[in-house]
């Protein structure tokens, strides 16, 4: 009896009879039964000690000594005497309708913190990815109140048959706060009503998407809603390729393949720009007015969105102290004559 309680204890299960045990080339095994106690009947609520039949079970428990262990519980089945309801005993270790023990359970969520795939979990503890995937969807979570600055995202995803998901963050403290299984405004609607704390949110930065602006005006009438710089810098590099793709249809063959890789060259900031390449550039913008506007504008638009504070910003429209530099060829002395043909 003295070596059971000690082997109970090794084992972290409290309450149970160690009948035996053995090993072979895969796991250990332990058989172990629970003692016999009166237990309430679900249906009735009557004490009942009686036994109606025994049931073995499997059960996968954490490994331990560089093997798998695997659990045979001999699980006894009560009968009530007043209302004849049969059911299984209850135990601490082993959650209903599961046939792995709650720990092992609570390693394999522990092991998604990690940055690793839902296979090498499932190989790790000898399971599907599947059922690992199934444990990682029990965990619950849901946020309980909206920082003052909210930023609303989408993201492409597959999850729940939905092509677009929907993320949460904390602009300012810089952590993701929920992820929505689409980017539907009536669920977004839905799911910001149930907060308290809605007019407490000063700042609401979105995309260009007019659906997030629809529903941060709903649901935030009291905030500022802001535009992230990134999607307004996007826009006008977009609209910087768009007129240099126009542009370049209209160049000689030797032009075009001057200006083939020019692309990173044109969105790169001028003061990163090297010597060599602010002479590349200034050839470039030398052969189209119309591209060297675009790039005026589109280095406008990015020094504009680098400004902290609203006050900076409205000082440089003001002065128009945003406008940069560009290294712009306003005359064809810098173009090779080779290069003169077909240049607009």
């Amino acid at each position: 009896m003295l070596y059971e309680d000690y082997t109970a204890k090794l084992l972290g299960l409290e309450d149970v009879i160690i009948k035996k045990g053995w090993e072979d080339e895969s796991a250990h095994h332990i058989e172990l039964e629970l003692p016999r106690r009166k237990h309430i009947c679900p249906c009735c609520g009557a004490e009942t000690d009686r036994i109606h039949d025994y049931r073995k079970q499997k059960i996968k428990d954490i490994s331990a000594f560089g093997k798998d262990v695997c659990l045979h519980l001999r699980k006894r089945r009560y009968v009530c005497d007043d209302c004849g309801k049969r059911f299984y005993e209850r135990n601490s270790f082993l959650p209903r309708y599961h046939r792995m023990t709650s720990r092992k359970n609570a390693r394999i969520i522990e092991d998604f913190r990690d940055t690793v795939s839902a296979s090498y979990i499932a190989r790790k503890h000898n399971i599907s990815t599947t059922t690992a995937l199934r444990y990682f969807n029990l965990v619950n979570y849901s946020c309980k109140a909206l920082p003052q600055v909210l930023s609303i995202d989408e993201f492409k995803g597959n999850a729940g048959g939905e092509k677009y998901q929907t993320i949460l963050t904390d602009a300012r403290g810089r952590k993701i706060i929920d992820i929505l299984p689409n980017r539907k405004k009536a669920d977004m609607i839905r799911y910001f009503c149930h907060f308290k704390n809605r007019k407490e949110v000063k700042y609401v930065v979105i995309d260009m998407n007019p659906h997030f602006r629809e529903v941060a005006e709903i649901c935030f009438p009291r905030a500022t809603i802001v535009i992230d710089r990134y999607h307004v810098t996007r826009q006008a590099i977009w609209a910087l390729e768009r007129v240099r793709k126009e542009e370049q249809k209209h160049l000689s063959a030797d032009w075009r393949r001057f200006c083939k890789h020019s692309k990173a060259l044109l969105n790169k900031p001028p003061n990163k720009l090297k010597e060599e390449e602010r002479e590349k550039l200034r050839i470039i913008l030398g052969l189209s007015t119309r591209l060297e506007q675009a790039y005026f504008l589109k280095t406008t638009s990015c020094s504009l969105c680098t400004h902290q504070t609203p006050r900076q910003l409205k000082s440089c429209l003001l002065t128009g102290s945003t406008a940069p530099n560009p290294p712009i060829c306003l005359n064809s002395e810098n173009v090779p004559e080779r290069f003169t043909t077909g240049v607009s």
